[in-house]
């Protein structure tokens, strides 16, 4: 097991092997991405079938299951800040509380599992569907702020891009996993009546799976990583709520938050891709995998390139990736050629953009506020990513979808040259560790 427990950022990372050697990947790192590709293994597979179970087998309306869905992508926005800053306290031992906190995160996402076999109602659905997002938003800013704490400052964006590709792994292997489940307990029915054992057998899996995630973290992660220094006082409330006085933070969230509103959804880009280039719709599931595959392939890699040449002209780099995604959708093209295009080009955006925005943030906050810093960043881009698929959505029903899209991609740019003059200088200076 790796243990991360010196002082400042300046010491080596170090393993019960002795110190890694530059550029390596701290223990700390490899055990949560384990932890993030066995928990996505698990809340993958549910959310293969959840669709399904809930409109056919279930009978419930389009408009319940879009209830559903802003239930399953508000809840962990509206509760990450809160992780943040318990993230942040302290502990009997002097050490921060991220584990702990993460724990208590992944702890309850495991928990809904099995309820989903006892809950047959749209409302008890709902209810666990959003204790299942609260553990979700709980744990995101507690990982993420162990993993920029036990990395050495300069090795960031390929940390984060190892954890994010095990993460998209897990991405990939959790419908395939429910697909395979399904088909050995005998597939889907219900509604009519009858042959739920599907769904169950699904659930079930997905409960085993769920535990084992949490099992690692208990086992593997150490609880004091790199640059948690017991003598630091823990930060405040007013602390935490006080962040944006940072000027590194403040223009990191405001780019995050300008981007996050012209960025479209993920759902909309892919009936996007399967309407305008003419694909079947049988065609349709495949899609997401298609950008993960190119997401998990890119991420390490660009998070190295991060380092290299910085992570703000990488993150803004990734948004013009965007631009030629909705460019070659918004062209000429047709067929399958154009669509894996698209999709290459959007698992490329997320590859630039999302591990390496983290590693932008973590430089930009002190260690002792990791976690509420990394929490602010993301619930901003969170709530801007949620007001642009209700705009979008809107604007699709009023102008088509095309339209709607050319007027994003006019957006974007926008945001794009407006977030490249808030980020000059492109990189900006780290927040020193403690000592």
């Amino acid at each position: 097991m790796y243990v991360a427990d010196s002082r400042g950022s300046k010491a080596p990372v170090t393993s019960s092997a002795g110190p890694l050697r530059r550029g390596a990947v701290p223990g700390t790192v490899l055990a949560l991405g384990a932890v993030s590709m066995v928990t996505d293994i698990s809340s993958e597979m549910v959310t293969a079938v959840l669709p399904l179970y809930l409109l056919t087998g279930l009978g419930l309306s389009p408009l319940g299951f879009g209830l559903l869905d802003g239930i399953q992508n508000g809840f962990s926005a509206l509760v990450r800040l809160a992780g943040g800053h318990l993230a942040d306290r302290r502990g009997r031992d002097g050490a921060a509380r991220h584990k702990t906190v993460a724990a208590v995160g992944y702890g309850l996402s495991a928990l809904c599992r099995p309820l989903l076999l006892l809950v047959h109602t749209v409302p008890l659905i709902g209810a666990v569907i959003a204790v299942d997002r609260t553990g979700k938003g709980l744990r995101t800013a507690p990982r993420d702020a162990m993993i920029s704490l036990a990395t050495e400052p300069a090795n960031r964006g390929r940390a984060f891009g190892v954890h994010r590709a095990m993460d998209t792994a897990g991405a990939l292997i959790g419908p395939l996993t429910a697909f395979l489940v399904l088909r050995l307990a005998g597939g889907p029915l219900l509604a009519d009546g009858g042959e739920r054992h599907g769904y169950d057998a699904v659930f079930t899996v997905s409960s085993c799976v769920a535990v084992l995630g949490v099992l690692i973290l208990l086992l593997f992660v150490p609880n004091r990583q790199q640059g948690d220094d017991p003598s630091t006082p823990a930060p405040s409330l007013h602390d935490s709520l006080t962040l944006l006085r940072l000027p590194g933070l403040r223009r990191l969230t405001l780019c995050a938050v300008l981007l996050g509103l012209t960025t479209v959804s993920d759902s909309f880009l892919y009936l996007l891709v399967q309407r305008r280039l003419g694909l079947s719709v049988s065609l349709f599931p495949l899609l997401p995998l298609g950008t993960a595959a190119a997401f998990l392939l890119l991420a390490v890699p660009l998070g190295a390139l991060a380092d290299r040449i910085g992570r703000h002209r990488l993150f803004l780099a990734g948004h013009g990736v965007l631009l030629l995604a909705y460019g070659v959708l918004l062209s000429p093209l047709r067929g399958v050629p154009a669509a894996v295009c698209v999709l290459v080009l959007h698992g490329a955006f997320y590859a630039a953009t999302d591990g390496v925005l983290a590693a932008a943030t973590a430089d930009a906050v002190p260690a002792e506020q990791r976690g509420a810093g990394l929490a602010l960043v993301g619930t901003g881009q969170a709530l801007a990513r949620f007001a642009c698929s209700l705009l979008f959505g809107a604007l699709w029903g009023a102008v088509g979808g095309p339209s709607a899209l050319g007027w994003s991609a006019g957006a974007l740019a926008l945001c794009v040259a407006g977030a490249a003059a808030v980020l000059r200088p492109s990189e900006p200076v780290v927040v020193e560790e403690n000592p």
